[in-house]
Protein backbone atom coordinates (compact mmCIF):
# COMPACT_ATOMS: atom_id res chain seq x y z
CA UNK A 1 0.00 0.00 0.00
CA UNK A 2 1.67 3.17 -1.29
CA UNK A 3 1.99 6.58 1.02
CA UNK A 4 3.41 9.68 0.68
CA UNK A 5 4.60 11.20 3.67
CA UNK A 6 4.39 15.21 4.52
CA UNK A 7 5.06 17.13 7.86
CA UNK A 8 4.95 13.66 9.36
CA UNK A 9 1.80 12.28 7.96
CA UNK A 10 0.82 9.40 6.04
CA UNK A 11 -0.94 10.15 3.11
CA UNK A 12 -2.11 7.14 1.24
CA UNK A 13 -2.60 6.93 -2.74
CA UNK A 14 -3.43 4.64 -4.96
CA UNK A 15 -1.88 5.12 -8.68
CA UNK A 16 -3.09 3.17 -12.06
CA UNK A 17 -2.20 3.97 -15.80
CA UNK A 18 0.53 5.55 -17.31
CA UNK A 19 0.84 8.70 -19.13
CA UNK A 20 0.68 12.35 -17.56
CA UNK A 21 0.15 12.40 -14.18
CA UNK A 22 -3.65 13.59 -13.31
CA UNK A 23 -4.59 13.45 -9.37
CA UNK A 24 -7.96 12.73 -7.77
CA UNK A 25 -9.10 14.52 -4.57
CA UNK A 26 -12.28 13.48 -3.39
CA UNK A 27 -14.38 15.46 -1.15
CA UNK A 28 -15.13 15.40 2.55
CA UNK A 29 -16.40 11.59 3.95
CA UNK A 30 -15.48 10.20 0.95
CA UNK A 31 -12.27 8.42 0.47
CA UNK A 32 -9.49 7.80 -2.92
CA UNK A 33 -11.77 4.50 -3.79
CA UNK A 34 -14.47 6.70 -4.73
CA UNK A 35 -13.17 7.75 -7.68
CA UNK A 36 -12.72 4.26 -8.68
CA UNK A 37 -16.34 3.14 -7.78
CA UNK A 38 -18.18 6.39 -9.91
CA UNK A 39 -15.30 5.23 -13.09
CA UNK A 40 -13.34 8.35 -13.59
CA UNK A 41 -10.40 6.14 -13.03
CA UNK A 42 -11.04 3.63 -15.71
CA UNK A 43 -12.05 6.28 -18.03
CA UNK A 44 -8.88 7.93 -17.80
CA UNK A 45 -6.00 5.62 -17.27
CA UNK A 46 -5.86 4.66 -20.86
CA UNK A 47 -4.04 7.71 -21.99
CA UNK A 48 -2.76 9.13 -17.93
CA UNK A 49 -1.56 7.84 -15.01
CA UNK A 50 -4.22 8.40 -12.46
CA UNK A 51 -3.38 8.89 -8.67
CA UNK A 52 -6.42 8.74 -6.16
CA UNK A 53 -5.60 10.28 -2.96
CA UNK A 54 -7.14 9.27 0.96
CA UNK A 55 -6.88 12.97 2.20
CA UNK A 56 -5.74 13.06 5.63
CA UNK A 57 -8.45 12.15 8.44
CA UNK A 58 -10.03 9.86 5.63
CA UNK A 59 -9.57 6.09 4.23
CA UNK A 60 -5.89 4.84 4.96
CA UNK A 61 -4.25 8.08 5.45
CA UNK A 62 -3.52 9.35 9.02
CA UNK A 63 -6.12 10.84 10.94
CA UNK A 64 -4.81 13.58 13.67
CA UNK A 65 -6.40 15.41 16.08
CA UNK A 66 -4.59 18.13 15.75
CA UNK A 67 -6.17 21.52 14.25
CA UNK A 68 -3.00 22.84 12.35
CA UNK A 69 -2.44 19.58 10.75
CA UNK A 70 -5.21 20.36 8.66
CA UNK A 71 -4.50 23.87 7.16
CA UNK A 72 -5.17 24.56 3.81
CA UNK A 73 -1.18 25.25 3.21
CA UNK A 74 -0.41 21.81 4.73
CA UNK A 75 -3.31 19.90 2.80
CA UNK A 76 -2.43 21.30 -0.73
CA UNK A 77 1.31 19.86 0.33
CA UNK A 78 -0.22 16.35 1.17
CA UNK A 79 -0.91 16.45 -2.88
CA UNK A 80 2.08 17.90 -3.69
CA UNK A 81 3.69 14.88 -1.81
CA UNK A 82 1.65 12.10 -3.69
CA UNK A 83 3.25 14.60 -7.06
CA UNK A 84 6.91 13.88 -5.57
CA UNK A 85 6.25 10.67 -4.33
CA UNK A 86 5.44 9.71 -7.96
CA UNK A 87 8.40 11.63 -9.33
CA UNK A 88 6.53 14.46 -11.47
CA UNK A 89 7.47 17.72 -11.79
CA UNK A 90 3.97 18.85 -12.44
CA UNK A 91 0.60 17.17 -12.78
CA UNK A 92 -3.38 17.74 -13.55
CA UNK A 93 -4.90 18.29 -10.16
CA UNK A 94 -8.59 17.57 -10.33
CA UNK A 95 -10.72 17.78 -6.84
CA UNK A 96 -14.02 17.81 -5.61
CA UNK A 97 -15.93 19.35 -2.88
CA UNK A 98 -13.23 19.31 0.05
CA UNK A 99 -10.87 18.04 -2.92
CA UNK A 100 -11.80 21.16 -4.71
CA UNK A 101 -10.71 23.31 -1.81
CA UNK A 102 -7.71 21.55 -1.34
CA UNK A 103 -6.37 21.81 -5.25
CA UNK A 104 -7.55 25.73 -5.03
CA UNK A 105 -4.93 25.73 -1.85
CA UNK A 106 -2.30 23.87 -4.65
CA UNK A 107 -2.99 26.79 -6.67
CA UNK A 108 -2.55 28.86 -4.15
CA UNK A 109 1.05 27.72 -2.55
CA UNK A 110 2.33 25.08 -5.17
CA UNK A 111 1.13 27.09 -8.51
CA UNK A 112 4.39 25.76 -10.20
CA UNK A 113 3.54 21.99 -9.52
CA UNK A 114 0.42 22.30 -11.46
CA UNK A 115 -0.37 21.32 -15.12
CA UNK A 116 -3.86 22.20 -15.33
CA UNK A 117 -6.68 22.59 -12.50
CA UNK A 118 -10.21 20.73 -12.20
CA UNK A 119 -12.38 22.23 -9.48
CA UNK A 120 -15.85 20.75 -8.89
CA UNK A 121 -18.78 21.29 -6.22
CA UNK A 122 -17.01 23.54 -4.58
CA UNK A 123 -17.35 27.53 -4.48
CA UNK A 124 -13.82 28.80 -4.98
CA UNK A 125 -15.04 32.28 -3.97
CA UNK A 126 -16.99 31.86 -0.85
CA UNK A 127 -16.20 28.22 -0.26
CA UNK A 128 -19.16 26.60 1.89
CA UNK A 129 -20.80 29.62 2.15
CA UNK A 130 -22.18 29.66 -1.04
CA UNK A 131 -24.35 26.26 -0.35
CA UNK A 132 -24.90 27.01 3.83
CA UNK A 133 -24.88 30.62 4.06
CA UNK A 134 -23.14 32.92 6.33
CA UNK A 135 -23.77 31.15 9.46
CA UNK A 136 -21.51 28.27 10.44
CA UNK A 137 -22.45 25.04 11.01
CA UNK A 138 -21.11 22.66 14.11
CA UNK A 139 -19.51 19.74 12.92
CA UNK A 140 -21.94 17.87 14.92
CA UNK A 141 -25.13 19.50 13.28
CA UNK A 142 -23.38 19.23 9.68
CA UNK A 143 -22.76 15.51 10.67
CA UNK A 144 -26.34 14.82 11.25
CA UNK A 145 -27.26 16.63 8.48
CA UNK A 146 -24.56 14.33 6.47
CA UNK A 147 -26.13 11.24 7.89
CA UNK A 148 -29.62 11.91 7.33
CA UNK A 149 -28.88 12.46 3.66
CA UNK A 150 -25.92 10.13 3.22
CA UNK A 151 -25.92 7.71 5.77
CA UNK A 152 -23.53 5.44 3.24
CA UNK A 153 -20.96 8.22 3.93
CA UNK A 154 -21.20 8.15 7.30
CA UNK A 155 -21.19 5.04 8.83
CA UNK A 156 -17.82 4.73 9.28
CA UNK A 157 -17.68 7.68 11.28
CA UNK A 158 -17.75 6.60 14.55
CA UNK A 159 -16.63 8.82 17.96
CA UNK A 160 -12.86 8.20 17.76
CA UNK A 161 -12.46 9.11 14.27
CA UNK A 162 -14.54 11.89 14.54
CA UNK A 163 -12.38 13.98 16.67
CA UNK A 164 -9.59 14.37 13.76
CA UNK A 165 -13.09 14.78 10.99
CA UNK A 166 -14.06 18.01 13.20
CA UNK A 167 -10.83 20.26 12.53
CA UNK A 168 -10.81 18.76 9.19
CA UNK A 169 -14.24 20.39 8.75
CA UNK A 170 -13.39 23.41 10.58
CA UNK A 171 -10.72 24.31 8.39
CA UNK A 172 -12.53 24.30 5.44
CA UNK A 173 -14.17 27.82 6.34
CA UNK A 174 -10.81 29.25 4.62
CA UNK A 175 -11.16 30.41 1.65
CA UNK A 176 -9.21 33.37 2.24
CA UNK A 177 -7.16 33.56 -1.03
CA UNK A 178 -8.03 31.13 -2.89
CA UNK A 179 -10.08 33.13 -5.43
CA UNK A 180 -7.03 34.98 -6.19
CA UNK A 181 -4.79 32.35 -6.61
CA UNK A 182 -7.61 30.55 -9.46
CA UNK A 183 -7.26 33.65 -11.31
CA UNK A 184 -3.64 33.88 -11.31
CA UNK A 185 -2.75 30.69 -12.51
CA UNK A 186 -1.28 30.12 -16.10
CA UNK A 187 -2.74 26.96 -16.82
CA UNK A 188 -6.11 25.77 -17.77
CA UNK A 189 -9.19 25.73 -15.04
CA UNK A 190 -11.79 23.69 -15.33
CA UNK A 191 -14.92 24.42 -13.51
CA UNK A 192 -17.35 21.63 -13.15
CA UNK A 193 -20.76 21.39 -10.76
CA UNK A 194 -24.15 19.67 -10.50
CA UNK A 195 -26.99 21.88 -11.73
CA UNK A 196 -28.61 20.94 -8.60
CA UNK A 197 -25.83 22.14 -6.78
CA UNK A 198 -25.94 25.33 -4.73
CA UNK A 199 -22.53 26.12 -6.12
CA UNK A 200 -23.94 25.59 -9.72
CA UNK A 201 -25.33 29.59 -10.38
CA UNK A 202 -22.25 31.40 -8.48
CA UNK A 203 -19.39 29.38 -10.60
CA UNK A 204 -21.04 29.50 -13.50
CA UNK A 205 -21.57 33.27 -13.11
CA UNK A 206 -17.83 32.93 -12.17
CA UNK A 207 -16.78 31.06 -14.83
CA UNK A 208 -18.19 33.31 -17.32
CA UNK A 209 -16.67 36.57 -16.26
CA UNK A 210 -13.39 35.05 -16.13
CA UNK A 211 -13.27 33.11 -19.35
CA UNK A 212 -12.80 29.71 -17.90
CA UNK A 213 -14.32 26.28 -18.86
CA UNK A 214 -17.49 25.61 -17.12
CA UNK A 215 -18.92 21.69 -17.15
CA UNK A 216 -22.46 21.58 -15.88
CA UNK A 217 -23.90 18.03 -15.21
CA UNK A 218 -27.24 16.35 -13.83
CA UNK A 219 -27.40 15.74 -10.14
CA UNK A 220 -27.23 17.73 -7.02
CA UNK A 221 -24.01 17.87 -5.04
CA UNK A 222 -23.22 14.01 -4.51
CA UNK A 223 -24.98 12.55 -7.19
CA UNK A 224 -23.35 14.78 -9.58
CA UNK A 225 -19.66 13.12 -9.03
CA UNK A 226 -21.56 9.65 -7.71
CA UNK A 227 -23.23 9.36 -10.94
CA UNK A 228 -21.81 12.34 -13.19
CA UNK A 229 -18.27 10.01 -15.12
CA UNK A 230 -20.10 9.76 -18.12
CA UNK A 231 -21.25 13.28 -18.48
CA UNK A 232 -18.08 14.44 -17.39
CA UNK A 233 -14.94 12.32 -18.92
CA UNK A 234 -15.50 13.28 -22.69
CA UNK A 235 -15.20 16.57 -21.27
CA UNK A 236 -12.35 16.05 -18.90
CA UNK A 237 -10.42 13.75 -21.32
CA UNK A 238 -10.63 17.34 -23.87
CA UNK A 239 -9.33 19.24 -21.38
CA UNK A 240 -6.43 17.38 -20.20
CA UNK A 241 -5.15 16.29 -23.55
CA UNK A 242 -5.38 20.16 -24.30
CA UNK A 243 -3.68 21.37 -21.55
Amino acid sequence: MPYAENRGQRIHYEVAGDGPLVVLQHGFLMNEASWRECGFVDGLTDRFMVATVDSLGHGESDKPEDPNRYRIEERAGDIVAVIDALGADRAHVMGYSMGGWMSCGVAQHYPERLASLVIGGWDCVDGMAAAIGSTRIEFDAFLDMAKEAAPELTEWVTGALAKALDPCYVQLYDTEGSERAVLDLDVPVLLWNGMEDPYHEPMLDFARRHGFQYLATEGDHIAAKMNGAPQVLPTLRRFLSGA
